[in-house]
């Protein structure tokens, strides 16, 4: 199989589908067949402050073969999109130069199309902006900062969800900072990173009850791995609530927790409840914004990678 890769042609492996769906043992099991590097591809994991809790893969495996763009952002930052496609392109210099397979893994559906389809060359925020709009996030709420993306940019605002706070904020400033709408932005940004037909994609796709099951199993495993220490250290840190890493699934509930609002089982169950909805809107997503894309079982993931690296 390794020599059927052209590493430096940026052929690559990407691994998507929903959390707990089995992508990370897929990845390291094809890393270490196809002498890869595996590509973070999820926007919770490059934060260091939070490896229990969103499930990184372990010291051990990542020394079992390269891992890049794990744990490398602090939490206080805001990472986007942007900040990790240039980091993503730099990777895949890198690996391109060693000759590995690059094998990029995770959930998050926009930094996949990223690589694809490439993203709007966004310039830098203004942190005073920033500042003013987060400010009226905590005061107004995000359905109110809704509705004024609706008047100033209705085209953005159709395409989100209401309370999708980090991107009704990120067009929000970004429309005052530049001037121009997200879509004007996307019609002359950076190009992709991967040749789509040179990229073998797999999306992993469990039963829905099994899934369930392993999102609540995992969680349970993270709380026994010491995941209250984790969260209980980051709240500390008294950081926004906006921002990316405060909002990693199962971070509110436990914060919760130790405010005394809530049980223990009641965060659990909260965070559980979450997770499950996530998934459920991870499958959707990629369903309608990501054809062409391999569906099959988690057990069927290294035959399906067998099978198109066969067809070339």
């Amino acid at each position: 199989m390794n020599g059927q890769f052209e590493a430096g042609g940026r052929r690559a492996v990407l691994i998507a589908g929903p959390t707990a769906s089995g992508k990370s043992a897929l990845a390291l099991a094809l890393a270490e067949r196809l002498d890869g590097v595996i590509v973070n591809t999820d926007s919770m994991q490059v934060y260091r402050d939070l490896r229990i809790i969103t499930a990184r893969p372990s010291s051990e495996e990542e020394k079992r073969v390269p891992h890049r763009l794990y744990g490398h952002v602090d939490a206080a930052v805001n990472y986007s999109v942007g900040h990790w496609f240039r980091d993503a392109q730099a990777v895949l210099t890198e690996v391109a130069a060693s000759g590995k397979t690059p094998i990029f893994v995770g959930g998050t559906g926009l930094y996949f199309r990223a690589l694809l389809t490439g993203i709007a060359g966004i310039p830098a925020i203004d942190p005073d902006i920033r500042a003013r709009w987060n400010a009226r996030l905590e005061r107004e709420g995000v359905e109110k900062l809704h509705a004024e993306l609706s008047r100033v940019d209705p085209q953005t605002a159709s395409r989100l969800m209401v309370r999708d706070r980090s991107r009704i904020l990120r067009a929000l400033e970004v429309l005052e900072a530049t001037g121009r709408t997200m879509d004007e932005w996307h019609g002359d940004g950076l190009p992709p990173a991967l040749d789509t037909d040179a990229a073998i994609r797999i999306f992993l796709t469990p039963e829905r009850e099994e899934l369930k099951r392993r999102i609540e199993k995992r969680f349970g495993a993270m709380l026994d791995a010491g995941a209250l220490d984790e969260v209980k250290a980051l709240d500390a840190r008294k950081l926004s609530g906006t921002l990316p890493a405060m909002k990693a699934h199962g971070v509110p509930w436990l914060r919760k927790f130790f405010r005394g609002e809530i049980s223990r089982e009641e965060a659990a169950e909260g965070a559980v409840m979450d997770t499950r909805r996530y998934a459920k809107r991870q499958v959707t997503w990629f369903r309608n914004q990501m054809p062409g894309w391999i569906w099959v079982k988690p057990e069927e993931g290294m035959r399906a990678v067998e099978t198109a690296l066969a067809r070339g």
